[in-house]
């Protein structure tokens, strides 16, 4: 794996460690291990190498205890590739750590924090490699496998319930808004934790259950609207 987090560090720091008077006023609150961290994360700092790598291997750990909690989503992979996976993902969530070390606050510790990054670079790819690991004859598997809590679809309906997941689809990519799409499809169909979502997203809990709200809410007008109403029992999945 390539060490580029130790160049690309620098790039994404919002303000040069030599400027901080000992730990940014945010972190202050931090317990002292999780203070040593953010002091040492900044690239000016003379054990900056050593503690990108300490946090490179916690977050690998991290990325291959999630990985294997979930090896039932995709039972193919493993060995050599599940390694290359947390590789990826450590290698990603150390980047995005970087990126926002003076946004920690201290509110936890700071590898819980940290973790947080790592549970989202391992949703996004387990996504995306069962995805492309899908037989060629399924067609937009991502729509036909929708959770019924996305708008009361259910799987038995044959022939209507293809014909209501063309409609939800074409809602979903014209009715709404591009962050209302990003939140709707991240906890649908990617099954990203809100939490895990609202720090990607530098958001918070309210807002994306705010998007989330107002996205299903249209899906459900668009398909009342196409002859699709949903019963009361749906209409609370």
């Amino acid at each position: 794996m390539s060490d580029s987090w130790r160049v690309a560090a620098p790039s994404y720091r919002k303000r040069v460690y030599d400027r901080h008077v000992g730990v940014d006023q945010r972190s202050a609150a931090a317990d002292p291990v999780s203070r040593r961290w953010v002091e040492q994360l900044h690239s000016s700092h003379p054990r900056y190498e050593q503690a990108a790598a300490r946090l490179h291997d916690v977050l690998r750990r991290a990325a291959l205890h999630e990985l294997h909690r979930r090896r039932a989503l995709l039972p193919s992979l493993a060995g050599p590739e599940l390694d290359d996976v947390a590789q990826q993902c450590a290698h990603d969530a150390m980047l995005n750590v970087l990126a926002r070390i003076d946004d920690f606050q201290g509110l936890s510790r700071f590898t819980t924090w940290a973790y947080k990054f790592v549970i989202f670079e391992v949703s996004s790819k387990l996504a995306r490699h069962t995805w492309q690991r899908l037989p060629p004859s399924r067609t937009d598997p991502e729509w036909a496998e929708l959770p019924d809590m996305a708008a009361g679809v259910r799987p038995g309906e044959q022939a209507e319930n293809r014909e209501r997941l063309g409609v939800l689809r074409n809602a979903i990519e014209q009715d709404l808004t591009p962050r209302q799409r990003e939140v709707f499809v991240a906890i649908a169909l990617n099954d990203v934790p809100i939490d895990v979502l609202a720090l990607q997203l530098d958001s918070n809990r309210n807002a994306i259950y705010k998007n989330l709200f107002d996205a299903r809410r249209k899906l459900r007008g668009c398909l009342a609207g196409a002859g699709y109403p949903l019963t009361d029992e749906e209409a609370q999945a």
